[in-house]
């Protein structure tokens, strides 16, 4: 009888469930699998019954995320689940047999977790990539509900819609006003050293901000001119 195995895909609201189900269709526990990849954890929980191998993957669970333990269902699981914790830094709760960490005697912890520096590159440009994708898009979606304003603005009486400028005015202002006192009292509480470098800091950021907005307009000043 030659083994058959099915790879199917889990989700981590689902684990307990998986595992139950499966005992109670007759499978035993062999394993759960952690493989440290570009995207986070994968988990991946192993059943049998007879010659039928069921391999169930949860993919990238990240850093903090908790991992509910099926020890209350399996009891055998919780070499493996300790183990994650121990090499992966896997967060699972409820562990029967909790070693709290010492499983395993490492010198390091989550040695599994470790990656090369040209990984780490990878992943730092990936998450830079995904930054700047969510601020165009955040950018875009700020400047289409601008539009869409402008277009409600546009379609009201004028001087209602000259309030409603003012009363949006007012309440920008209102919110920078507040933002640069959070400001000023963070740099009240901070040692005069670190505050002097974090003034500067924050002025150069303004300057810069302010030399770019400048930018803009001009290049838009000057678009304009030419389309007359």
């Amino acid at each position: 009888m030659s083994l058959q195995t099915e790879f199917l895909p889990l989700e981590l609201s689902n684990v307990k469930q998986c595992a139950a189900d499966m005992k109670e269709r007759g499978y035993r526990y062999v394993q759960m699998l952690a493989v440290n990849t570009e995207n986070g954890i994968d988990l991946q929980y192993a059943y049998m019954l007879g010659a039928d191998l069921k391999m169930f993957t949860i993919e990238g669970v990240k850093k903090g995320t908790k991992v509910p333990s099926i020890t209350d269902i399996f009891l055998e699981a919780f070499v493996f689940e300790n183990e994650a914790h121990d090499l992966f830094g896997v967060e699972i709760e409820g562990i029967a047999i909790d070693f709290g960490g010492k499983f395993y005697h490492v010198a390091q912890a989550e040695p599994m977790t470790v990656i090369s520096p040209a990984q780490k590159a990878a992943r730092e440009k990936a998450e830079k990539l995904a930054a700047a994708k969510a601020a165009k898009a955040a950018k875009a979606d700020g400047a289409s509900a601008a539009d869409d304003m402008e277009a409600k603005l546009a379609g009201m009486d004028p001087e209602k819609a000259a309030k409603v400028r003012a009363a949006m005015e007012a309440k920008a202002k209102k919110e920078a006003a507040a933002a640069e006192a959070a400001k000023a009292d963070k740099i009240a509480n901070l040692d005069p050293e670190k505050a002097a470098k974090l003034k500067a800091a924050m002025e150069a950021k303004a300057a810069r901000e302010a030399a770019k907005k400048e930018a803009a307009e001009a290049s838009a000043e000057a678009d304009q001119k030419e389309g007359e």
